[in-house]
């Protein structure tokens, strides 16, 4: 864990194969990003149906118990 700290990612393996890379948890997160919604976002933006207007209506109705 130390070296994967100072020198970077360490890679372990089992029976001569590669089997984990351990890093740094800095290093994970800036490689894993935070979620934001951004490609979400994005997506609709570039759509065809961008444009498209939705109209919504309002329907009043009572609320109902819910048992839990």
């Amino acid at each position: 864990m130390r070296k994967a700290k100072s020198e970077g990612p360490q890679r372990i393996t089992v029976h001569g194969r590669e089997a984990v890379v351990v890093v740094a948890a800095e290093e994970y997160r800036r490689t894993r990003g935070q979620p934001s919604g951004q490609a979400l976002v994005e997506l609709l933006r570039d759509s065809p149906l961008r444009t498209l207007a939705i109209e919504r209506t309002r329907t009043r109705a009572r609320v109902r118990d819910v048992e839990l």
